[in-house]
Order: structure tokens, then sequence, then C-alpha cells
């Protein structure tokens, strides 16, 4: 398929073909949901903290800016990064692990994967259309939901293999969207995590990065104990990253750039052709790994996550002993596809709060 191509016909109006799709993505309940749905604080816990919806625009506004500067698709990556999330399950991934886990112990090999549970959303779960399922996107935006993060074959996309070409990396604007994911969610968990006291700027000190960071902070003539640092790093540290991103990837997309995406057509055995710089790469590694052991695996967000898992379980036991407990609509799916994939997609799509409250109303309990 080319990669503006759909698998459906539809009536030619006055967008572009990927304008098509965000417009599409947008209006979809699954992304209205995903306001509700945890990024890492639960979001329930103070309404400064990024959500998924907050966390997708600001993947997409990153992606967008990064595309204009190397002259791709800008619309294409911005609809690709709204989409991306779109299967997260509540409480983040540990929802999501605990959802696979429990899959796979119940003998089901294919398990739970985000990445594809927003390929299913898009082209099984929304319904639009009389005729098909899903919300008919172009090849190159499924593509890249599907495939923007490295690697790519995987036991459960094999029949998927023949259409997307899991040999093959996705389009360069899919490539885009997943450094922009990995630039929003390390710069504004630092944001929510110091906001809100789980870390301090001095737990960060071990990084290179954030003397780095750091040092252009206080070019600006702001100091640590000024209010606005906060807000000065996190902004400083998304332009670092940016513009090494921008820079380190010239070439690469100046090579392979073609008039229409390049969905599908680079063997994924080649190196990236975008990406940071060798030495930035391993200092944003360094940093990411003391945000795992100091903001990721903080009490209080163990706590919570804890607390989301246990719901989780409690959702998939229960649905699973009795399957009356699900709603009209999934009882109605079960005589087309199978019972734990219905239960499945049903607790994806849950928000974090009514996924509580369900867990509540079925056990009586309070999480």
């Amino acid at each position: 398929m080319q990669a503006h191509e759909r698998f459906f016909g539809f009536a030619d109006d006055f967008r572009d073909p990927y304008s098509r799709d965000r417009d599409r993505v947008i209006h979809c309940s699954s992304f209205r949901r995903l306001e509700y749905k945890t990024q890492v604080f639960l979001n329930h816990e103070g309404d400064y903290f990024r959500t998924r919806l907050t966390h997708s625009l600001e993947v997409s506004q990153i992606a967008r800016t990064l595309s204009r500067m190397l002259g791709v698709n800008e619309t294409l990556s911005e609809v690709i990064a709204l989409s991306h999330d779109l299967g997260h399950t509540p409480f983040g991934h540990i929802g999501g692990d605990e959802l696979d886990k429990m899959l796979k112990a119940d003998g089901h090999s294919m398990g739970f994967e985000h990445n594809f549970q927003s390929f299913r959303v898009l082209t099984k779960l929304e319904k639009r259309y009389k005729d098909f399922d899903g919300l008919n996107l172009t090849f190159a935006t499924l593509e890249g939901v599907l495939k923007h993060s490295y690697p790519y074959k995987k036991e459960f996309l094999k029949d998927l293999d023949g259409i997307f070409k899991l040999d093959k990396h996705p389009s360069l604007e899919a490539m885009i969207v997943d450094h922009a994911d990995e630039i929003a969610y390390t710069s504004h968990d630092i944001d929510d995590g110091i906001k809100y006291k789980l870390i301090t700027f001095d737990d960060l000190q071990e990084s290179n990065m954030y003397h780095r960071v750091d040092s252009m902070v206080q070019q600006e003539g702001i100091s640590k104990d000024d209010r606005l640092y906060r807000h000065r790093f996190v902004a400083a540290l998304i332009k670092l990253l940016v513009e090494d991103f921008i820079n380190n990837s010239k070439d690469g997309v100046d090579r392979y750039k073609k008039q229409a995406p390049i969905s599908a057509m680079l063997d994924a055995t080649l190196p990236l052709p975008v990406g940071f710089s060798k030495e930035i790469a391993s200092e944003l590694k360094q940093l990411k790994k003391i945000l795992f052991k100091k903001l990721y695996r903080h009490q209080k967000i163990v706590q919570k996550m804890y607390a989301g898992k246990q719901c989780i379980k409690g959702l998939y036991k229960a649905f699973n002993d009795d399957m009356d407990l699900l709603p009209s609509r999934q009882k109605e799916l079960l005589e087309i596809r199978s019972a734990h994939r219905v239960i499945a997609d049903y607790i994806a799509s849950m928000t974090d709060r009514y996924a509580m409250k369900t867990y509540h109303d079925i056990y009586g309990l309070s999480l």
C-alpha cells in the first residue's frame, strides 16, 4: 500500500489524508478517555499532574516542531503522536504489565502490549462506520502507531507482517514521534516530580545532563532558589534535546526523505537515520536511570500503583469468574471475539476512576 492509502474507500473532502486521520482520532471516544488515564502519577492526586491526554498533546507539539524543522510531514507526526497511547490501560504502565501477566498466566500467549492495543483501538474497537470497524486511517498512521518503537518483530504481530513489513523501519515521522515521546516524558516527569516534592534537583546532581541544563538556566540569570527555576529548567532541557535531535538527524533525513513518507521502505537492520548525538543519548540514559531509582520507585508512587495493580487483577478475575458482570455491549462482543480479549479490551478502555468505581461496585471495597 501507498503511505496515504486506506483499507476502505471514502469520499474525498478538502482535507489532506493525514489531517483527516488527525480529526478522526481527536473526535473518537478513546482519545477523550485519555484525560482520566494515568501517565505516572494517579491523576486524582492533584490537578497539576500530567495525564495520558496532556502527555499525548505534549508529544504531538514536540513531534510537530521536530518534523517542521527537518522538513518531513508535520501532520503525519502529529496524528501518530496523538494516537500512540490510545491503547494504554488505567494506572499507567503497571496496569498494562499486570494485564499482560494475567493473560499469559491463563495461557493466552499474545498477552497485552499497549502499542498493539492502540492499533486495535484504531482498526477494530472504535466503531464509527456501518461497513467496517475502526477509524479507517491511512497506512502511514497505522504503521507509525504499530511500529513507532523498535524492535518491530514481535510474536503476536506475525499475522500483520505481510501488510506492515515488520522487517522494515517505519516512516521518518514515526521515528521522530518515538524520540518526541522520550523528550516529553523525561522533561515533564521531572516537572511533576519536583512540583510535588517527590524528588529534588539535588537528586539529579549525579547526571551530567543536569549540570548542562543547569548552566543554561544560570546563564538566564536564574538561580536554583528562584521560583522560576523549575519552569526554566524543564524548558531548557526540552530545548537542549530538541536542538541536539535536529542537528544530529538532518543528514539522515536528507538521505532518505522523499515526497511521500517512507513507510516500510528501510531495512530494519539498518541503524535509525534519526536520533540524538552519542554524547546526549548517553547522558539522557543516565538521567533516566536516576529518575527510575528516585522518582518512579518512590514509595508514594509505588503505593498508588500497587493499588492500581490490585484493581486490574480484581477486575480481570471477576469478569472471568462471572461474565454477567460485563455490560451488555461486551456480552454482545463475546459472540464474535474470544472472552479473554473482550475482557482485556474492556479493562484497557477504562479510565482510572471508572476502573476503581467498577472494582468498588463489584467487591464493595474502596482502593
